[in-house]
Order: structure tokens, then C-alpha cells, then sequence
């Protein structure tokens, strides 16, 4: 009772305490809310040129476009680079008066004139061509008003896609007519492809001097930087991660019961009539075709041929996996096989139907006699390279076919005798004409049963448990980096420069994990010098088992802009040294004969010729703008002071000078240039237009 007491003498704290409780949830509503006051960022991507592009939008649309992509990373990346260009693009047309008709609309995605959008979504994967059938199919639909529900957003956004790419081109082609190659320049043009040298010169590789001779100042990086400055300068800020990698590897326990598994399968292996299903039960494989010796690993090859029908070797290793191999069949395989064949495309179901009905209806009337193979062929076969021919294959060879057809005409067809055969290209009607017997080598028929060598389960716990230990002693940078080095089989390794959006690392590639570490690093509350708490977990691609453990710490954080020196310092360093050492070297460097400087250095005098101004390469060097811009500007023997290059210091002498007369008709240059810039703007435009958007970019915060 007295502590009620209490409580009411003193009831006002109560409320003001009441009041600062609810004082801030107000405030950080707000502040941060999505119904905030000040205006909210909380469901929004990104704002480009002062359009908001909405979260559950960019949802939507990626759901919609990429929801069977294996890749969701690259696939924002692109959506968000659509939304981009299109953005920017409606501006521009709208100002400069461009647009897309809805008749050139129609033909870009159902005409003459296809959009790349159509062409590379509608493209069928076995002929490499546009299947005009569906395309044909989706616009009669869509004039019938018969397109599917859930198909037609898809295609309003593609419609979209497909005006802001074709407005792009327009806009490619506009700015192309704009530019003019005047004679003076198709003149230099001419002579930069036509006039040649030939160079006698020594290279003098940077490590000619040791590094421990070379001592750096602060000086030195700012000389540097401020000559580079232009290069190393970014729009955006970025992070740099330091990392080690705890790779997971099978035990010799591991490896001991993957072999058992396969032992204790291999008496009921040799007992079974039925390998296929014995090994499909058994996460195996069986061979479809046959196999000649020069065809198998040398693992098998020798022993195989050597078994009986029914004999099994095994266990053995071969590409990291324990294996078992049953002989199941051995023939004489024909070397090569002449056969014709009438093929009908297929879609869809019902178009299976009715070319399975078609071609049964054609072996009629080629069995009864009623036609011939030839003439049916011409008629019906939509394979166009062969069609006139009669439908002829001509001879074939194992491997150049694909399987079902292979398997027809070497082994299961009789010759002479029509039959059907269903492939990714459709439905054929195939003949075998001939088979030729030369070596009269045997092929043989393999079943397998595959234990692949990875670690189990518990040794991928026990790495966890280590690494974990791990983290818990290394708590800094300075730490992670002492214990890295102490330890023999681990490698501590510095990413490039990431930023917010990156999902790629170096070595560790990209996906979810090194995701989530960008998305660490750029956390408001991760300060430079600390490591994460989180283990970072890569999976095998192929075998989905973890393969390695990752521990990341912050390194640096550089600002937008201008970098400092204290932030360069890492990534210059090499380029610092080596500006010294051509400093050193060109001051060794007493002789301008380029024998005696050779010599001097213990190594030889070598030429380049034929050497043109704008393909930009000296043969035997490489890429060194500078010795290519002094060697033409030196006259024939004439040789050159000490060039400090990429790779280290030139002395170059001209040995011959050809200039080849600018003809009186430069129109070729002119035109060829054209186009050339031309083509450079289709590739330059939008990402000119990109940097100079008003863009602000949140989808860090959204995955």
C-alpha cells in the first residue's frame, strides 16, 4: 500500500514518462515512417530525374519478367537499368519530338523488322532461328482478344521495352547524322592506318630493380594521385573487404564411406536384369549409346573391353567420384551410316499429333509403294537443306548427330525400313540407306553407379565449429590479419573496390553470400577494422554441399569524389614504385646506342615493323601509348630518350619510315569513319545520358 502510495503522490513522472515513450514513436515515425511527414524513402527503389520508382512495382515486374532466372542479382540489375533508360528516354523523345508509331510497333515485334527484345526472347534453341510460329500464334490472340490473362502484362511491359530500345536506336541515329569528318581529318585518318615504321628497341622490365631499392614518400603518392587523379575519382561511395576463406574438404572417414556405399551395392548390381532402373534408383547412369575404346577414359578403356557381358569393375576414382561400371552390351559398331529422313517441326502438343498422324500416313504410302521416300520428302520435309534432296543425310559418323536420331540409324533401325523418331528439332521420318563396316571395331554399353567425393555433413559442421571459434578470436581487422598470416593454409585476400548494389567479390564470385557481405559493409553501424559476426556460407554449384566459410572485415571506406592519399596508399603503391623505378632506370641509362644499353643491362635488342599509329599495338610489346606516340614522332635513326612505359623502360630507334600519299578522294575514310562513330554511339548514348541523370539509388536497402 505504501508503494501505491507512492506511485500517486508522484503520478506526474508517471506521465511524462508516458509522454517521452510515445514522443518517440512519434518522432521515429515521423522520421522513418512510410506515412513520414518530412516524405518517406521506405518503399522506394530508386528516384531518377525526380520519378520514384515504387518497391512493390519493381517487384511485380521482376516477378513477372525473371521468376525462373537462376540469376535474381543480374536480373535487378537489368530491371533497374530498363527503368533507367526509360526514364531518361521519355524525356528526351519527348523534347526532341521522337517516337513509335503503332504500325512500326506491329512490325517490330511481329514484321520484317524485329526488335532485339523479340529476337532474343522468341528465339527457338535448336535452330538458332525466330520461331515465327509462336510469334504468329501470340498475334492472332492478341488481334482476337484471346491472349491469356497472365500473359498480357508481360507483353504490355515488352511492348515498353521495345519502344524505349527502338527510340534509343533512333536517338543513335540522329546524333550519327550530326557528326562530320572534315578533309583535314579523313587526311590524318588515312595516314594513322597507312603509314608505317619499323622499330629497333630495348625493354628494361621494372624488375630490373629490386624493391627493396626503392624507397616512397608521402610525396610520391600525392605526385602520383594528383596526376591520376581523374582516374581513381568516383561518383559513388565504395568499401573495400578484407576476407578469409576456410575452404571445406572431404576427411579420409568421408572418403572411406562413399566407397563403402558403392561396394555394398555392387553384388545386387551384377544380380539385376534391369540396370537402368537399378542405377536411376541408385543415383546412376546408363550409357544410351554404345562406345568405342578410343572414346573412354583411359581409366576404362582397357579394362572394359577385357570383361564379359554382365562383369563389373569398381570401385574406382575417376573425376572426383567413386564409380562402378557394368558392362551391359558389347556390339560391332558401324563406322559410318548413310540415311534420309523427313522432318516435321513441333510446338505444341497438338501439332505432335498431328505430324505423328502425317508422318504415319507418308511410311504408308512409302511401304506400300503407293510414293516415294524422295518425292515425300520434297513435299513435306521442313528441313530446307536437305528437303530437294530427297530428304538425304549422306554418311554420318558416331557423335554428329543428336542421340535419338543417332541411336536409330546406328543401332535400332533396320535398313530400308521407315521409322519414327521424336528429337528437339520435331518429328522425323527416318530411313537407314547403308552402313559401312571398315574396322570392325566393337562399341560397348555402360552402366554406372557414382558416390561423388565430397565432405558429409558433419565435417561441414566441424569446419563450422572452427571457423566459429575462429571469428570469436579475431574480432579486428589487425587480428584477422595476424591470424591469417600465422596460419599456413588459410589466404588473407583484399576485394576491388565494391559498391552498394555489388553482389560479386573477387574469388568468392557472386550470389546471396557475397551479397550479404557487401550489404555488412555498408552497414551505418559497421566501422572500418571490424569483422562481421555473421559466417558467410558458399555452396558448390554443382553438388550443393557447402564447399566454403568465409570471414570478412572491413578495410577502408572511401568517400564520393576525389580520393586521399591515406585511402590510395594500398592500390597505388605498385604504380608509385614502379614511376621510381623509371626514374632509376632512366638515370642508369648513359648511352643512346642500343647494343651498349643492352649490355649494360644484360639483355637484347629486339624490332617491331610494320607498326601503324591507330592500331594502337606494337608487335612483341603490346599496349605503350607512350613509346608508340615518341617512336612516329622521331625521325628515321633517330633514337629516343629512356620512355617510362606500362611495362617497364623503352629506348626506341626508327629503322624505316613509310608514308603512303592521302589518295584525292577521301570519301571511303569519310564514309568509313561514319560509321564508325556511329557505332560508338550506340554504345556510349545512353550511358552519357546515365551519368548525367539526376539518379538516387535505394535498392541496397531492399536486398
Amino acid at each position: 500500500m505504501a508503494l501505491i502510495g507512492k506511485i500517486r503522490k508522484n503520478s506526474w513522472v508517471l506521465i511524462v514518462l508516458i509522454a517521452l515513450g510515445l514522443g518517440g514513436f512519434i518522432f521515429m515515425d515521423m522520421f522513418s515512417g512510410q506515412q513520414s511527414i518530412f516524405g518517406s524513402t521506405q518503399f522506394t527503389v530508386g528516384e531518377i530525374n525526380g520519378r520514384k520508382i515504387d518497391w512493390n512495382e519493381f517487384v511485380r515486374t521482376e516477378q513477372m519478367l525473371y521468376s525462373n532466372t537462376a540469376d535474381p542479382f543480374n536480373a535487378r540489375t537489368a530491371l533497374w537499368n530498363y527503368y533507367l533508360e526509360e526514364t531518361i528516354m521519355t524525356e528526351e523523345a519527348e523534347e526532341l519530338g521522337l517516337g513509335v508509331s503503332k504500325d512500326e510497333l506491329i512490325d517490330l515485334q511481329f514484321g520484317s523488322n524485329l526488335s532485339p527484345v523479340i529476337t532474343q526472347r522468341f528465339r527457338d534453341p535448336n535452330t538458332g532461328q525466330v520461331d515465327r510460329n509462336q510469334l504468329n500464334q501470340i498475334r492472332q490472340q492478341i488481334e482476337n482478344n484471346t491472349l491469356d490473362a497472365s500473359i498480357r502484362p508481360f507483353w504490355a511491359h515488352q511492348e515498353k521495352e521495345i519502344i524505349i530500345g527502338r527510340l534509343q536506336s533512333k536517338l543513335a541515329r540522329l546524333a550519327a547524322k550530326a557528326m562530320y569528318t572534315p578533309e583535314w581529318m579523313a587526311k590524318y585518318l588515312f595516314e594513322e592506318q597507312n603509314n608505317k615504321i619499323d622499330i629497333a628497341y630495348v625493354q628494361l622490365p621494372f624488375d630490373e630493380i629490386p624493391d627493396s631499392e626503392v624507397s616512397l614518400t608521402d610525396a610520391d603518392y600525392k605526385a602520383y594521385l594528383n596526376e591520376n587523379i581523374e582516374k581513381y575519382t568516383q561518383k559513388e561511395e565504395s568499401r573495400i573487404v578484407e576476407y578469409v576463406g576456410f575452404a571445406i574438404r572431404p576427411t579420409a572417414g568421408d572418403s572411406m564411406e562413399l566407397r563403402q556405399r558403392i561396394e555394398n551395392l555392387i553384388p545386387r548390381f551384377a544380380e539385376t536384369d534391369d540396370d537402368s532402373s537399378f542405377v536411376l534408383n541408385n543415383f546412376g547412369f546408363i550409357d544410351p549409346a554404345y562406345t568405342k575404346k578410343e572414346n573412354l577414359s583411359q581409366t576404362l578403356a582397357d579394362t572394359v573391353f577385357s570383361m564379359t557381358v554382365g562383369d563389373i569393375y569398381g570401385p574406382y576414382i575417376e573425376n572426383g567420384a567413386y564409380q562402378a561400371v557394368k558392362l551391359v552390351d558389347r556390339i560391332t559398331v558401324p563406322d559410318s551410316v548413310r540415311s534420309r529422313h523427313i522432318l516435321l517441326r513441333v510446338n505444341t502438343n497438338e501439332e505432335a499429333i498431328r505430324a505423328k498422324n502425317t508422318l504415319d500416313s507418308l511410311k504408308e504410302l512409302i511401304v506400300t509403294g503407293a510414293q516415294t521416300f524422295e518425292t515425300l520428302a520434297a513435299k513435306f520435309s521442313q528441313d530446307a537443306s536437305n528437303a530437294s534432296k530427297g530428304g538425304d543425310l549422306g554418311y554420318s559418323y558416331l557423335g554428329q548427330m543428336v542421340f535419338p536420331f543417332e541411336k536409330f540409324i546406328f543401332y535400332d533401325g533396320e535398313i530400308g525400313v521407315p521409322g519414327l523418331v521424336a528429337t528437339q528439332f520435331g518429328l522425323h521420318l527416318v530411313e537407314v540407306l547403308d552402313r559401312k563396316y571398315e574396322t570392325n571395331e566393337d562399341g560397348v554399353r555402360l552402366a554406372y553407379l557414382s558416390e561423388t567425393i565430397v565432405p558429409s555433413q558433419a565435417t561441414q559442421d566441424s569446419m563450422y565449429n572452427v571457423v566459429l571459434e575462429f571469428v570469436g578470436q579475431n574480432r579486428n581487422t589487425q587480428q584477422l590479419t595476424e591470424s591469417a598470416m600465422a596460419t599456413p593454409y588459410l589466404e588473407l585476400q583484399t576485394s576491388a573496390a565494391l559498391k552498394a548494389n555489388d553482389f560479386n567479390i573477387l574469388s568468392l564470385g557472386s550470389g546471396q553470400s557475397s551479397r550479404d557481405i557487401v550489404r555488412w559493409a555498408f552497414n551505418s553501424n559497421t566501422n572500418i577494422g571490424d569483422v562481421s559476426p555473421e559466417i558467410y556460407i558458399y555452396e558448390d554449384p554443382v553438388n550443393y554441399y557447402n564447399n566454403k566459410l568465409v570471414v570478412a572485415s572491413l578495410k577502408a571506406i572511401r568517400p564520393a569524389g576525389k580520393p586521399s592519399v591515406q585511402d590510395m596508399k594500398s592500390e597505388i603503391e605498385t604504380a608509385v614504385r614502379n614511376q621510381k623505378k623509371v626514374e632509376i632506370l632512366q638515370s642508369r641509362i648513359t648511352s643512346t646506342n642500343l647494343n651498349q644499353i643492352a649490355g649494360t643491362f644484360a639483355t637484347e635488342t629486339d624490332t617491331a615493323r610494320a607498326i601503324s599509329f591507330s592500331s594502337g599495338f606494337i608487335p612483341g610489346i603490346g599496349q605503350e601509348p607512350k613509346v608508340l606516340a615518341t617512336a612516329f614522332q622521331l625521325e628515321q635513326n633517330q633514337v629516343s630518350a629512356p620512355i617510362g612505359g606500362n611495362n617497364g623502360v623503352f629506348v626506341v630507334k626508327v629503322l624505316n619510315k613509310t608514308s603512303t600519299p592521302a589518295p584525292g578522294n577521301l570519301s571511303v575514310i569519310k564514309r568509313s569513319n561514319a560509321q564508325q562513330v556511329s557505332s560508338q554511339l550506340q554504345n556510349s548514348l545512353m550511358p552519357a545520358l546515365k551519368e548525367e541523370a539526376s539518379v538516387k539509388d535505394y535498392r541496397s536497402k531492399f536486398y
